[in-house]
């Protein structure tokens, strides 16, 4: 059994204000940013100083307790008209993260649901998204421990690949897909982790890598496009993702370059798992194809820190997300256990709204 060091927390509610780890400097640079207004953590979500479905979660309900706190009267009825337009503005800011969505209803239908002052309405709401934020952390390390179970058991040490980052980082602090490898790494299960560097804006290169050698577990990155030779020299022994939202029926919307790196695991019979919360389920949604795709400013395509790296005139796509098919997935890992995409049906009753 390995020791662990203390993890990261990417959002941490201190005295009166949120700090928020600016993930747009990392690795080169460790700094933190202080959010005292909603609006200010509007524009931390979508510029993605904080990213990945739970952490985006939890930093929503902190934004939605700044913004009630900003709101000026004393009459409940108007005071929840004007907190249903904060709930707007931070809906606005990622539209593929089902968490995102998924905190700002918990936190409306608790203000709804608190009887007294607009005053205790603010106090309760500053409970509720610590009581988010601590639920998430247990989440993830069940999520980490159920996985743990699910693992092929030969060999005995594990060389598991992941894609953009899962980790500390994007939850808040176990992880969700990294929360099943530091899982394995703490019970001796875990030889190595293969990062995939993430195109376009290398969150496996900058952020997962980096949250590896915090904490001394063996990590190589690789490119995008190495994952099927690495497979087909026998060196991956199963996947793990993570998602921003899964449908109904199992299919699940992570990272762009997710769905092809689940087509090589499939054709080289590696086990593909997805890691994630309840919360990150969307019943409503049938299937995959309804699921919206972020697209983002085609900067982050064609320029690598200051440096561009195409020429002027070149036309531009750039989807966030991409959307894996159920079938292809081995299994979905939630902190209740880990079903085949077409039993996730059976969690519906367990997750909170």
């Amino acid at each position: 059994m390995t020791t662990q060091k203390s993890l990261v927390s990417p959002v941490t509610w201190l005295e009166d204000r949120v700090i928020l780890i600016d993930q747009n400097r990392l690795p080169q640079e460790y700094s933190t940013v202080e959010i005292s207004r909603c609006d200010d953590m509007a524009e931390a979500i979508k510029t993605m100083i904080v990213r990945g479905a739970p952490a985006i979660g939890v930093a929503a309900a902190y934004g939605m307790y700044l913004g009630a706190r900003e709101i000026e009267t004393g009459d409940r009825t108007e005071f929840l008209t004007q907190l249903e337009k904060v709930g707007d503005l931070l809906r606005s800011t990622r539209p593929t993260a089902v968490n995102l969505f998924w905190a700002i209803s918990r936190m409306l239908k608790t203000a709804h649901g608190a009887i007294g002052s607009v005053e205790h309405i603010q106090k309760t709401l500053l409970e509720m998204a610590k009581t988010i934020q601590a639920e998430d952390l247990q989440t993830c390390k069940d999520i980490g421990d159920k996985g743990l179970e699910v693992l092929p058991a030969t060999p005995e040490k594990l060389t598991l690949l992941t894609h953009c980052n899962a980790g500390g980082l994007a939850t808040a602090g176990y992880g969700t897909a990294l929360g099943v490898i530091r899982s394995a790494w703490r019970e001796g299960r875990l030889a190595r982790v293969f990062a995939d560097e993430t195109r376009p804006r290398l969150q496996g290169a900058k952020l997962t890598t980096w949250e590896c050698v915090q904490e001394g577990i063996p990590v190589t990155l690789i490119a995008d496009n190495m994952a099927a030779h690495c497979m087909k020299q026998g060196m991956i022994h199963a996947v793990v993702v993570g998602a921003d939202r899964i449908a109904a029926n199992g299919d699940a919307a992570n990272k762009i370059g997710t769905y092809s790196l689940a087509i090589i695991a499939k054709a080289h019979n590696v086990p593909f798992f997805v890691a994630a919360p309840l919360s990150t389920i969307d019943f409503e949604l049938s299937d995959g194809s309804q699921i919206p795709i972020e697209e983002r400013d085609p900067v982050e395509m064609y320029q690598v820190g200051t440096t561009r790296i195409c020429p002027v005139g070149v036309e531009f796509y750039n989807p966030a997300f991409d959307v894996t098919p159920a079938e292809l997935i081995s299994g979905i890992i939630t902190e209740y256990g880990t079903v085949a995409p077409a039993q996730l049906k059976q969690f519906k009753s367990k997750q909170l709204v």
